[in-house]
C-alpha cells in the first residue's frame, strides 16, 4: 500500500494550501478569498487571527514604527517544567518558530501623521499569554507615552496569564493596570482593541479599562471560559456568550469596528484629544441667530421669535409633537461628525441615552443626549427617551472622558423623565442621577446643555447641570408633568393646562427665573416645520455658548456652577 500513501500525501497538502476554514462558522472557502492581513470570512465576516508585525503594518504609517522594549524577553522565574519539557526550552523554540521574543510587540509610530505608542499582542507566542516580559514591555511603553505625552493604543489577543510563570504572571495584571493608571492620571488617551481571543488575566486587567474599548466583530472576549463555566456551575450559556456583540450589548465595549476600517476609526477617535487643553479652531458664532433674535435679546427676556407668546399648555403640545427633531436629527443637521460610544462599563448600554465624540464648527466636544425615535417602533426601541440607570452612568463615563481629554460637554435634553420601572429602581436610578449631579458640579471642563423638547424632572437635570443652559423656544422644563401635578394638587388630571401655567415651565418663564441663560428661536410652526432651520439655530446657539466659556479655568467653572444654583430662588 506504499504507492497509495505516497500519492495521497501530496493531495492532502495541496488541499490545505487551497482551502481555508473559518474558526467561527467553520465554513470552507478558497484560500485565495482569504488574503493575508485583512483576512475576514466571506460567509460570516469574522476576521482571522493576525500576527503582530502584520498588524503594525496595517495600523502604523509606513516605516514609522520604532520598537520599545526589544531587550525584554522571557524569564523563567520558577525553573518550570511539565511533562513535555522545560519552559525555557519551549520559549526558545517558540521564539525560533515565530521570530518573536515575547507575546507583545511595542513601539513608537505615527498613525495618519499623529505620533502614538502602539502595542500589539501575538497569539502565536504561548497563546498571547501575559508573562513577566509582556508586563514589562507594556509598563515601558506606558512610561514612554507618559514621558513623550503620547496616546497609548494596545491590540489585545491572549488566552490569559501564563501558567509557566505562576504567581509572577498573576502579578503582571496589577503591574500593567498601575502603569496604565499613571498614564491616564496625566490625561493621556488610552485605547484598546480586543481581537480574537481576549480572555483570562488580560481581559481582567488592561484590556477592558481603557478610555475607549473597541472590538473586532465576533471576537471571543471573556474571563472564565465557556467550558469552565458549564462544567463547574452547570449554567446554560447563550450562543453569543463572550462575543464582542455580547459585550457591546452589556455595556463593556464602545464600538465594534471591522478590520478594514480600524485604522480610520482610531485616527478619528484620537483626533478629539486636545494635548494642550486649548480650544481648536472654531467658526465664529453669528451674533444674530436666524429667526430674528440675538443671544443678548434672548437673555433680556424678549420673545425669542418676536411672535406673540403661546400659552404654556400649547407649548407642552408643541414639545411633544410627533416629528419634532430628535437627537439623531440634530447630530446629522447641526454637527459635523459623530463617533458614538457605547456602554456604562457596569452592566449595559441604554439606547435611550446616546453619546460620543462630536465636532461642531471646528470644535471637538463630547455630545450626550436623550434619544427618541421618529416612529413607534423606533420609540419602543429607545424606550421613548426615558433612560435607565445605565444611561446616566454611560453619560457620566463620557463626561469624565471629556474632562480627561480636555474637551467641552454638550448635552441635548429631551425626555418625559427617567424610566420609573422596577428594574431601574433595583439598579439604582436615583443614585445614578444624584452621582451625575455631584460630578457635574466639579467637572473640570465646560458644560453646555440645551433642552430641545421635554425636560422632565430628574431625568432631565441628570445631564443638564451645566455652565450654560439653553432652551428651544417651544421646549418645556419642569419638576413634574402638568398632568401629574394636576392629578396630585388639583385632584383631577383635566386641570393639566392650569397646572402648566402655574408651574412656569416655558422657556420665557424659566429665563425670567434665571434657570436658563437663553432661548433658541424656532421656525414658524415649530422646530418640526423646518428641521434644518431649527438645527442651524441650535448650532449657532451652542457655538455662542462655547465661545463664552473659552478660557475659563476649572476652578472658575466649578465656582460659577455653585453660584448659579445658590442664587436660584433669591
Amino acid at each position: 500500500m506504499a504507492w497509495l500513501e505516497n500519492s495521497v500525501a501530496p493531495v492532502v497538502r495541496e488541499e490545505k494550501e487551497l482551502w481555508a476554514v473559518c474558526p467561527k462558522c467553520h465554513a470552507h472557502f478558497p484560500r485565495a478569498d482569504y488574503p493575508k492581513g485583512l483576512a475576514t470570512c466571506p460567509q460570516c465576516g469574522a476576521p482571522s487571527r493576525m500576527g503582530c508585525r502584520d498588524r503594525v503594518a496595517d495600523i502604523a504609517d509606513p516605516d514609522s514604527f520604532v520598537e520599545i522594549g526589544a531587550d525584554i524577553g522571557v524569564t523563567d522565574h520558577l525553573h518550570f517544567a511539565d511533562a513535555s519539557g522545560p519552559y525555557a526550552a519551549k520559549a526558545a523554540a517558540t521564539a525560533a518558530k515565530t521570530g518573536l521574543s515575547e507575546s507583545i510587540l511595542c513601539g513608537r509610530c505615527s498613525l495618519k501623521g499623529k505620533p502614538i505608542v502602539l502595542c500589539v499582542m501575538d497569539f502565536r507566542f504561548f497563546g498571547g499569554s501575559l508573562g513577566s516580559g509582556t508586563g514589562a514591555r507594556i509598563a515601558r511603553a506606558a512610561e514612554a507615552a507618559r514621558a513623550e505625552h503620547l496616546p497609548l493604543v494596545i491590540f489585545c489577543a491572549s488566552g490569559g496569564a501564563r501558567m509557566q510563570e505562576g504567581i509572577v504572571s498573576l502579578m503582571q495584571m496589577a503591574r500593567t493596570c498601575a502603569a496604565i493608571e499613571a498614564l491616564r492620571a496625566e490625561g493621556l488617551p488610552y485605547i484598546t482593541v480586543l481581537t480574537d481571543p481576549t480572555t483570562g488575566g488580560v481581559s481582567a486587567s488592561y484590556a477592558l479599562i481603557a478610555d475607549i474599548v473597541v472590538a473586532e466583530p465576533r471576537a471571543l472576549i471573556g474571563f472564565a471560559g465557556r467550558r469552565v463555566i458549564e462544567n463547574t456551575i452547570h449554567q446554560k450559556l447563550p450562543d453569543d456568550f463572550q462575543t464582542a456583540e455580547y459585550l457591546l450589548a452589556h455595556g463593556f465595549v464602545d464600538a465594534i469596528v471591522e478590520r478594514a476600517k480600524m485604522r480610520d476609526f482610531l485616527a478619528a477617535a484620537l483626533s478629539y484629544w486636545r494635548p494642550c487643553g486649548a480650544p481648536g479652531a472654531a467658526e465664529a458664532a453669528p451674533s444674530d441667530i436666524p429667526g430674528g433674535a440675538t443671544l443678548e435679546s434672548a437673555r433680556s427676556g424678549t420673545c425669542a421669535s418676536g411672535r406673540a407668546p403661546i400659552p404654556a399648555w400649547e407649548k407642552v403640545r408643541l414639545a411633544r409633537t410627533p416629528g419634532r427633531p430628535t437627537f439623531g436629527d440634530y447630530v446629522s443637521l447641526a454637527f459635523d461628525s459623530f463617533i458614538e460610544l457605547h456602554g456604562d462599563r457596569l452592566c449595559g448600554d441604554d439606547s435611550a441615552m446616546a453619546g460620543g465624540l462630536a465636532e461642531i464648527g471646528g470644535r471637538k466636544v463630547m455630545l450626550i443626549g436623550h434619544r427618541k425615535g421618529a416612529t413607534a417602533e423606533e420609540n419602543a426601541a429607545c424606550n421613548f427617551g426615558m433612560a435607565n440607570p445605565e444611561g446616566y452612568r454611560k453619560a457620566l463615563r463620557l463626561m469624565r472622558l471629556a474632562e480627561a481629554w480636555s474637551i467641552p460637554v454638550v448635552t441635548l435634553v429631551d425626555t418625559a423623565g427617567a424610566f420609573p420601572g422596577l428594574e431601574a429602581e433595583a439598579r439604582g436610578q436615583a443614585e445614578a442621577i444624584g452621582r451625575n449631579l455631584a460630578v457635574m458640579a466639579r467637572l473640570k471642563t465646560p458644560i453646555v446643555s440645551v433642552v430641545t423638547g421635554e425636560g422632565g424632572s430628574g431625568g432631565a437635570i441628570g445631564i443638564a447641570a451645566a455652565d450654560r443652559v439653553l432652551m428651544l423656544e417651544n421646549a418645556i422644563y419642569s419638576v413634574i408633568s402638568p398632568e401629574g401635578c394636576a392629578a396630585i394638587l388639583w385632584k383631577d388630571g383635566k386641570f393639566a393646562p392650569q397646572a402648566a401655567e402655574a408651574l412656569k415651565i416655558t422657556a420665557d418663564d424659566l429665563l425670567s427665573l434665571g434657570v436658563i441663560d437663553s432661548i433658541v428661536p424656532e421656525p414658524e410652526g415649530g422646530a418640526q416645520a423646518d428641521k434644518k432651520a431649527a438645527a442651524q439655530n441650535l448650532r449657532n446657539a451652542i457655538l455662542g455658548a462655547l465661545a463664552e466659556l473659552d478660557g475659563a479655568s476649572p476652578e472658575s467653572l466649578a465656582a460659577s456652577r455653585l453660584s448659579r444654583f445658590d442664587n436660584l430662588g433669591h
